[in-house]
């Protein structure tokens, strides 16, 4: 009679990239013969839902809750879940949210164990039975590395770091070629992708001028980003090369990335999602967030993270620059001219 497996429930609700960096862990385990559930909010359940790392997802529409504010209905869905939770039966709980938001679901999931970091923030280490030193306090080592650690913590040592994504329907990849019918073939494809949520975490948009002034005769560029970035990017792009901004969602981005030769980022979602389809060198360009604790690692000639360090306040790890006197200066390094030669030792 084959042994049932033990089931875990994996708590990381947001955002995209933090979501990322979980996967590797969200494997680790189910090749260690667990049975995966994940608890996803909105802005990560596409990279989630489907992936074969996970073998069930429940959906907690956090920013649904953040827009509609105070509601008897909202209180419901939260108990709808709550119950959901519970029966499943869970042997073992991960939260690798570690804050506030994800609290109660680890309190009430009905796990048996329990498990969270010790310096667990805003409180949500009270949803803990069992505790883990310094999850996320090493800024000297990534981040999927150091989630990671919950799996070394119940005696699972991965062979190799292991991170997958769901498949992309027939629908999603006509769409994505499409989109690119127009382009050269000859030439790389070169995805830009200049926004993030936090101001401080942008590059300066005259050092995107200069380095896509300098890259494009040898290069096809598209940009990518969200309604809201429109702006941003036609300032860089002045109206020369592909603008996806608004036209692709998080599966079509997928499959957009793992076409490319080469994607260049700020630390955002982009670049960490270009770096989970293993495909395209990925540049990151850091400014206020730490490098060592965000660039994609694996292979240095292929993943090549620039800036963060420099200025004494780097990296400040804040979303609000605190400097009175030249705020936001981190954002203007690195040298566009360090950029470019980067690019151009990677793909041409």
């Amino acid at each position: 009679m084959e042994e049932k497996k033990k089931k875990v429930l994996l708590i990381r609700l947001s955002a995209l990239g933090d979501v990322i960096f979980n996967i590797p862990l969200a494997n680790a385990l189910k090749d260690a013969g667990y049975e995966v559930i994940w608890l996803v909010s909105e802005k990560g359940v596409q990279v989630v839902e489907n992936n074969p790392c996970v073998d069930k997802t429940i959906m907690v529409p956090l920013y649904g809750w953040r827009k509609k504010g105070f509601s008897f209905n909202k209180i419901k869905e939260f108990f709808t879940i709550i119950k959901q939770l519970r029966a499943e039966k869970f042997d073992i709980a991960i939260d690798c949210q570690m804050m506030f938001k994800s609290l109660f679901f680890m309190l009430f999931c009905g796990a048996k164990r329990r498990i969270i970091s010790k310096n667990a923030k805003e409180l949500s280490v009270l949803g803990g039975n069992e505790f883990v030193k310094d999850i996320f306090c090493d800024y000297d080592s990534s981040i999927v590395l150091n989630y990671l650690k919950y799996a070394l913590y119940l005696g699972i040592k991965p062979e190799k770091l292991k991170v997958s994504l769901p498949a992309r329907s027939k629908k999603q990849i006509e769409k994505i070629d499409n989109l690119l019918a127009g382009l050269d073939k000859t030439k790389p494809l070169v995805i830009i992708a200049p926004a993030t949520t936090w101001k401080n975490k942008h590059w300066s948009k005259e050092n995107w001028k200069i380095v896509v002034d300098n890259i494009s005769e040898r290069c096809n560029i598209v940009f990518t980003g969200g309604e809201g970035d429109k702006e941003l990017i036609e300032y860089i792009n002045c109206g020369r090369f592909l603008n996806l901004a608004g036209k692709t969602d998080i599966m079509g981005l997928m499959e957009l990335f793992s076409r490319a030769q080469l994607v260049i980022s700020p630390d955002s979602g982009s670049a960490h999602l270009a770096w989970a389809t293993g495909n395209p060198a990925v540049v990151t360009i850091f400014t206020c967030t730490p490098k060592t604790l965000f660039a994609p690692i694996g292979n240095p000639d292929k993943y090549v993270s620039l800036g963060g360090k420099g200025l004494p306040c780097q990296p400040c790890f804040k979303k609000y620059c605190k400097l009175k006197k030249n705020p936001d200066a981190c954002t203007c390094f690195p040298n566009p001219c360090d950029v470019i030669d980067v690019v151009k030792s990677l793909i041409f």
